[in-house]
């Protein structure tokens, strides 16, 4: 199918490196086809496409989550009538005293000025408002407000690795000088045999030379040439040099001496793929790829640690590769080798547990999990179904706003308690004084003080409020 230069197109294979097909293996529309051509018969379409399940997990996952009741500010109305039911026994209550008409009235007006349920009403909201204003100025979409309110009870954060944790492409992890060449050296050569490549690993060390700032294309490569499933060849100053897989030693008949077989496993043992530069017969060097893990990723993990949250990885990738972003960043948990639809029956597995549960994902296959969990984040830099998906948004890629999230959630709930607790407890105390319970000690409250007692108190919770803005995100 011939696509459009202004179509995007999403992909839902969630793998960070190029999976080899053969003949008869099935593929997911949306794949980039590394190199060659191939032919592909449509099997499945509509309703059968994988695209239609996911949608379907979505739904099934929406009907199936409980719905939490959304508490509603009814504080303000039962104070309300509680201020009519005061009012209306103190009035009757002094009248039968033989108070007098104006005493009577007079305490009915201070019971109604001072029950006025103004501060109680701005309590919860301004809190509100103020929280919402922050998360946009540092990045954080709340689509619902519930879900920043169930953040602040969160026990495990479950982080999609690809584009979420790591870059989410194919990048040079380590190069290792093997013989007199320095390691400057051996990026440059490298960069520079690959330099016409189409590939994705040989751009992939295109850029890591850019990014070293080696002088890629300034050296001219003779007979270059690529090998499919091996590597590429060329000739740079009257040397010939090969840079490839474990395919190109078998196709040269080259055996690598023990150390660079022991490195060879250990890079291989984190998950990384390893080539190999070759100069004539001699192996000079050894680049190392992988997907590389976002600098900030270490830092968020251990925010959250630190907020006494744990963190746990899910992803497609083998378990080599899950188990070392594991190591490197000091995850809890991993769940490794997951098919698309197996993501939401971790978030279930974990629920299960008694956890709170908040999923963070960019992709297509992250929804029906983003849908599922109690928090559902998603990077906004992901696939739009993904952030349909999601309660929370972080407009940047980056993890460590995560931690924001939860930091936020934590910080407005305090302020909305000590609001809460300072307006129905200013009221506890100022409605007998109001109603004249202490007149016999010579304690009286006029309508004019309750006033200004009402007015201090909103003064209180709306300073209170404004206090959440020193928050550190």
């Amino acid at each position: 199918i011939k696509g459009s230069s202004n179509v995007n197109e999403s992909m839902i294979t969630g793998e960070s490196k190029p999976i080899a097909k053969k003949v008869a293996d099935a593929v997911i529309a949306g794949t980039i086809n590394g190199n060659g051509s191939l032919t592909v018969k449509v099997t499945h379409v509509g309703t059968d496409t994988a695209l239609a399940g996911i949608m379907r997990l979505v739904a099934e996952a929406q009907r199936s989550k409980s719905r939490t009741q959304i508490l509603a500010d009814k504080a303000a109305l039962y104070l309300t009538i509680i201020a009519i039911v005061v009012g209306i026994i103190t009035l009757n209550g002094w009248l039968l005293a033989g108070a007098g008409l104006a005493f009577a009235l007079e305490r009915l007006v201070s019971v109604l000025v001072i029950t006025c349920p103004h501060a109680l009403g701005l309590a919860v909201p301004l809190v509100t408002s103020i929280s919402t204003s922050l998360s946009a100025k540092h990045g954080l979409l709340i689509r619902n407000r519930l879900a920043l309110e169930s953040a602040r009870n969160i026990d495990v954060v479950l982080f999609d690795k690809t584009g979420t944790l790591t870059v989410g492409e194919q990048g040079v992890a380590d190069v290792v000088a093997t013989g007199k060449l320095d390691v400057a050296t051996i990026t440059k050569l490298a960069a520079t045999l690959e330099n016409d490549s189409e590939h994705s690993i040989g751009q992939a060390i295109v850029a890591f030379g850019k990014q070293k700032k080696t002088a890629t294309g300034t050296v001219s490569v003779a007979d270059w040439q690529s090998l499919p499933g091996k590597g590429v060849q060329g000739v740079i100053n009257k040397n010939n040099y090969h840079l490839g897989g474990p395919q190109l030693l078998l196709h040269l008949k080259i055996t690598p001496d023990s150390k660079i077989v022991a490195r060879t496993k250990q890079f291989a043992g984190q998950g990384k793929t390893v080539l190999y530069l070759i100069e004539k017969s001699t192996i000079i060097g050894l680049l190392t790829i992988t997907d590389i893990i976002r600098p900030e990723s270490q830092e968020a993990v251990e925010a959250l640690h630190r907020l006494g949250i744990q963190v746990a990885m899910v992803t497609g990738d083998s378990n080599d590769v899950a188990q070392y972003v594991a190591t490197e960043l000091k995850i809890d948990t991993v769940f490794a080798e997951v098919l698309p639809e197996n993501k939401v029956s971790k978030v279930k597995e974990l629920q299960s547990q008694g956890q709170k549960v908040a999923m963070v994902g960019d992709g297509v296959n992250d929804a029906p999990a983003l849908t599922q969990s109690d928090v559902g984040i998603a990077i906004g830099a992901g696939t739009d179904v993904a952030i349909e998906s999601a309660g929370i948004i972080l407009v940047k890629s980056d993890p460590r706003a995560v931690v924001s999230v939860f930091t936020l959630a934590r910080a407005t709930y305090r302020k909305m308690i000590q609001n809460l607790i300072w307006a129905t407890g200013y009221n506890v105390l100022a409605i007998p004084l109001a109603a004249g319970v202490f007149v016999n000690q010579g304690i009286t409250l006029q309508p004019a003080v309750a006033a200004i007692l009402m007015s201090f108190s909103t003064i209180i919770v709306a300073a209170n409020a404004q206090l959440l803005r020193k928050i550190k995100l």
